[in-house]
């Protein structure tokens, strides 16, 4: 099994979780959009269609921030433009700190990635978010996981989920990831 990374606005930093986890584990890419800093939704879509065809079957998703919104219009895009709806076998898909591209904080060089689908994805997910997370409301979170049909799954008070969240290696966000294969993976909040 594979496992794809789709970063946030701005790249993963060499201390962030999926960094870590990229120079730990073996079977583990990134996608490679145009632009880190400038995103626009098309492109970072094409670049994770890039990528998931590079990657084969049963590959696992791991998105965070921006990340997430670009997988949820990458999804949508799959199954409305006449793709299987399998999209190309993906196991599932950890989403992490999924930011309200309507709140006040919301960075303005990613608002091409509004407005979000609201369809169901069509393989197993589970949005990771924090209590005190400066870019979604709780609740917003809960809102994206009953759209999307994803198990929610709250940390506490852990910021952004990044590395200013001092999460490390986070061993418990790696556990998480293995928890789309197992038993229930595909049911809902």
């Amino acid at each position: 099994m594979s496992v794809l990374i789709v970063p946030g606005i701005g790249n993963s930093g060499a201390e962030h979780w999926q960094t870590r986890w990229q120079e730990k584990y073996a079977d583990i890419t990134r996608i490679a959009p145009a632009s880190w800093d400038a995103p626009e939704c098309d492109d970072w879509v094409a670049a994770i269609e890039r990528a998931v065809q590079a990657s084969g079957p049963q590959t696992l998703i791991v998105a965070h921030s921006l990340g997430c919104l670009a997988v949820a219009h990458w999804a949508h895009s799959r199954v409305t433009g006449g793709a299987a709806t399998d999209t190309n076998g993906i196991a599932g898909a950890l989403l992490v700190a999924v930011p309200d591209p309507d709140g006040p904080v919301f960075p303005g060089a990613a608002r091409g990635f509004a407005p979000l689908p609201t369809q169901r994805l069509p393989f197993p997910s589970l949005i990771v978010a924090s209590d005190d997370d400066p870019y979604a409301k709780a609740d917003y979170a809960q809102r994206c996981a009953q759209a999307w049909g994803s198990r929610l799954y709250r940390i506490g008070k852990r910021g952004h989920i990044n590395a200013a969240s001092g999460l490390g290696d986070w061993p418990e966000g790696w556990r998480l990831l293995e928890s789309l294969t197992g038993p229930g993976s595909a049911s809902a909040v």
